[in-house]
């Protein structure tokens, strides 16, 4: 399986995609003006504590004061209160807790007047972007994500992701991590960290330390709002939670950016740092790698699958609806369970894609296509849950209802990626259509439909619009010549002036219509 990401570089923007046997499965774009990106800790002030909701509006910065429920302070909160009233004032210029007293826990149950007051200052961390008209999403528990451990501060608890089958590897990592964490810091153990020596997991620690301590020097005279510690930006910590042995390549097409990257991998993955190319050509990154293809035919209301399957995506303000349709696609399979299950496996693996390239949130709710067969259903539930075991957003399935449907709920943290696929319609004056781009993959798919078909027709003629036909035509090897290669079959191509810019017939040899 070849990994790669590819880094596009543009004015005010960096886009990153990232591919899995040249197939797009996600897509994050960093703004240079993005102040409130998650993991950022602030120094902020209380706004006030509402009772009734027993949280409390937070001032970061942000247009709209951030949310901070009583769930979300952390047990030992009275500890960093007192934490950050020392270092503030200067009194306290030792940052490693290990000799700092821990107050007494805050009741769980408690109500937010109880612990915090207007105009108090906290440290608080971005844990989902502000999104649509709501703010940001704040919490008082900090956590600081390295390569292989999460370092939680004012906490002795260690844990290890639940993604680490084995209890024998398990504890060896509890074993390892307890020899050489720090008193008054917790520790979790990410999945990436199975197999790895104590001294891979102690540099890491202790980049994560340095990185804690930095954060308190800033501390000292800062006067809130204020932002004293940066998240990784985007391409960092895209490579801190996804790069492995696996990865092939890395283009990056800014020479600065190349750089950084390069410094990045060989801090996380010495002697792989060969793997990042700068890319120089005239040819757009993007488009040399078709990732502009794939966005223009992934993106929108409708996503086309193999064979003639698509999905109908929805959106609303209380969740997301998807529904698999078969199409007119036609297949081998002997009766209705058969392509019925057919079509759910092949829905399940794009919804999996789907999901992580929006970056879609909530509450997802999928009509698959109705099975009579229980074993049948389980085994689509089962291949869902697989395909996205890669997702490193936090996500619940639930199994097929009795009505065929799947929900899934899945964490929402940035707001989800959403690209505009439509284009002005030429021959339309303030209407819009569908990338013509998509077009291609529709006579694909339906020439496939005509020639694998049970009634194959002796001559073929396909009709379209000029501009198309020029495209199809011209070029070698031209999309003719790959259909007879496919095909062994040749296709006439004759372009019609009366058609509009997306229309298109099938015709046989007597001039009828086949599709």
């Amino acid at each position: 399986m070849n990994r790669e990401l590819i880094v596009r570089s543009g004015s005010g923007a960096v886009d990153f995609a990232l591919l899995k046997d040249g197939k797009l499965t996600e897509l994050h774009k960093e703004q240079d003006n993005n102040d409130f990106s998650v993991g950022d800790v602030f120094l902020a002030k209380i706004r006030k504590p509402v009772t009734g909701l027993n949280a409390a509006f937070v001032n970061v910065g942000y247009e709209k004061d951030a949310f901070l429920h009583y769930h979300d302070l952390g047990p030992q909160l009275s500890t960093m209160l007192k934490f950050i009233k020392q270092v503030s004032s200067g009194k306290l210029k030792e940052y490693s807790l290990k000799d700092f007293p821990f107050e007494k826990d805050i009741d769980k149950h408690g109500t937010i007047n109880d612990v915090i007051k207007a105009n108090q200052s906290l440290l608080v961390q971005i844990v989902k972007e502000p999104i649509s008209t709501k703010g940001p999403r704040i919490s008082s528990e900090l956590s600081l994500a390295g390569r292989f451990l999460v370092m939680v501060p004012f906490s002795d608890r260690v844990s290890v992701s639940q993604k680490i089958e084995s209890k024998e590897e398990k504890e060896r990592l509890k074993r390892l991590v307890r020899s050489i964490k720090p008193k008054g810091f917790g520790v979790i153990i990410r999945t990436v960290a199975q197999g790895k020596k104590v001294a891979e997991l102690d540099k890491d620690l202790e980049n994560l330390l340095n990185k804690w301590s930095a954060m308190c020097k800033k501390l000292q005279g800062a006067r809130p709002p204020a932002k004293v510690l940066v998240e990784l930006n985007r391409a960092s910590s895209i490579l801190r939670d996804v790069f492995n042995d696996t990865f092939t390549g890395i283009q990056v097409d800014d020479e600065t950016l190349f750089g950084q990257i390069q410094d990045y991998v060989a801090e996380i993955a010495p002697g792989k740092e060969s793997i990042v190319k700068l890319y120089n050509s005239s040819i757009p990154i993007f488009e040399k790698y078709g990732i502009d293809r794939q966005i223009k035919t992934s993106f929108g209301r409708t996503a086309s699958m193999s064979k003639g399957a698509y999905l109908i995506i929805e959106h609303t303000e209380a969740m997301h609806v998807i529904d698999v349709n078969s199409g007119n696609r036609s297949n081998k399979s002997k009766n209705q369970e058969e392509t019925a299950l057919e079509v759910n496996m092949l829905s399940a693996s794009e919804i999996a894609r789907q999901l992580r390239l929006r970056d879609m949130g909530g509450i997802i709710v999928v009509d698959f296509i109705d099975m009579v067969k229980a074993g049948n259903r389980k085994k689509l539930f089962e291949h869902l849950r697989d395909e996205m075991k890669d997702d490193r957003a936090k996500h619940k399935i639930l199994p097929p209802s009795k009505f065929g449907l799947i929900q899934i709920t899945r964490q929402r943290v940035r707001p989800e990626m959403n690209i505009k696929t439509t284009e002005e319609d030429p021959n339309r004056v303030g209407q819009e259509i569908e990338a013509p781009i998509v077009l291609v993959d529709k006579i694909n798919a339906d020439l496939e439909k005509l020639l694998k078909g049970p009634k194959k027709d002796s001559s073929i003629t396909l009709n379209l619009h000029p501009f198309i036909a020029a495209y199809i035509t011209k070029g070698f090897p031209s999309l003719r010549s790959k259909w007879f290669m496919e095909h062994k079959k040749w296709i006439k191509i004759q372009p019609r002036d009366a058609y509009t810019y997306l229309e298109y017939r099938f015709k046989d040899k007597n001039g009828k219509t086949i599709y």
